[in-house]
């Protein structure tokens, strides 16, 4: 069973570059999926980004393409989102969520992941 905490969180202006971190532990997988997804006010929750730690493949929404990077830290069981140029619809709670397996068919599903974390507000303004 994984275990994932958001960090990193806050209140940033727009244009700002914050970092949210996900930390993953309990049992896993050499090779698993971990993908970030955001819910604004009164809205669905959406894909951001996912990777597949151990292989390095990312994927983005079209809305942070350029502008977000997911990226890992094997080493620290760790996944990062950078996010640049933030605008006030990146405003939502974030949350990342993991799956023990190959994502890239189904990476913005967020049906497919079995284990999520509680979640980091980003408030732009």
């Amino acid at each position: 069973h994984v275990q994932l905490v958001e960090s990193g969180g806050g209140s940033v202006q727009a244009g700002g570059s914050p970092i949210l971190s996900c930390a993953a532990s309990g049992y896993i997988a050499s090779r698993y999926c971990i993908g970030w997804f955001r819910q604004a006010p009164g809205k669905e929750r959406e894909p951001v980004a996912s990777i597949f730690v151990g292989e390095g493949n990312t994927w983005y929404a079209d809305s942070v393409k350029g502008r977000f990077t997911i990226s890992q830290d094997n080493a620290k069981n760790m996944v990062y989102l950078q996010m640049n140029s933030l605008k006030s619809e990146d405003t939502a709670m974030y949350y990342c969520a993991a799956r023990s397996s190959w994502c890239g068919g189904w990476w913005a599903n967020q049906w497919r992941y079995n284990a999520w974390g509680q979640g980091t507000q980003v408030t732009v303004s």
